[in-house]
């Protein structure tokens, strides 16, 4: 054996990591040693923007439908939470208890479009409740204590739809109307 054929054992030398020589080296560009300034601190939403020129996803135009004009809402009303104000005597099980009293007896904090009484907890007292509406379960919680319930409908305006005409033209037009008529009977004489 000669010097010039020594080698290590094979494993136990490793090249060094040659850091910068492109994309494909997977140590390219910063060399493993990440951004500096803006895209080095969290927070950065960088991706998106056009240089304060409005940003494409902000120019497309929106999409879809929402349901929320035409929703009602509705304050919820637990069994639990109504036989725990009768127990406290803030509500008088003996009166007709509607959304009015509820709301003056700070049980329901506002109406909004209506109350829903909901089944969970028990009812032990007999009421007769004037709500705008009642799940199946309190319904039947309610009956088996003696009570009724009587569902009413909340003037809620209605909306009109597209396309959809209106039954009265403004006042305006029902001049027009008039004077239609009179000229008419004029002519008739």
């Amino acid at each position: 054996m000669k010097l010039n054929e020594l080698s290590p054992k094979d494993g136990s030398n490793k090249s060094r990591t040659r850091v910068g020589r492109g994309i494909g080296s997977g140590k390219g560009k910063t060399s493993g040693v990440g951004q500096k300034g803006q895209k080095s601190r969290s927070g950065v939403a960088i991706k998106g923007f056009e240089g304060g020129q409005m940003p494409l996803y902000q120019r497309l135009p929106k999409m879809g439908f929402t349901n929320e004009a035409f929703t009602t809402k509705l304050a919820e009303l637990t069994l639990g939470k109504l036989q725990a104000a009768i127990d406290a005597k803030q509500i008088d099980p003996k009166k007709v208890i509607d959304e009015g009293v509820l709301v003056a007896a700070k049980i329901v904090r506002r109406k909004k479009d209506g109350v829903k009484l909901l089944g969970s907890g028990e009812l032990k007292t007999k009421v007769e409740l004037k709500i705008t509406k009642v799940t199946k379960s309190a319904a039947e919680a309610v009956e088996k204590a003696g009570g009724k319930i009587e569902l009413i409908v909340n003037d809620v305006a209605p909306v009109k739809k597209r396309g959809e005409k209106t039954a009265e033209k403004p006042v305006k037009n029902a001049t027009k109307k008039a004077r239609a008529a009179k000229k008419a009977k004029a002519a008739k004489k």
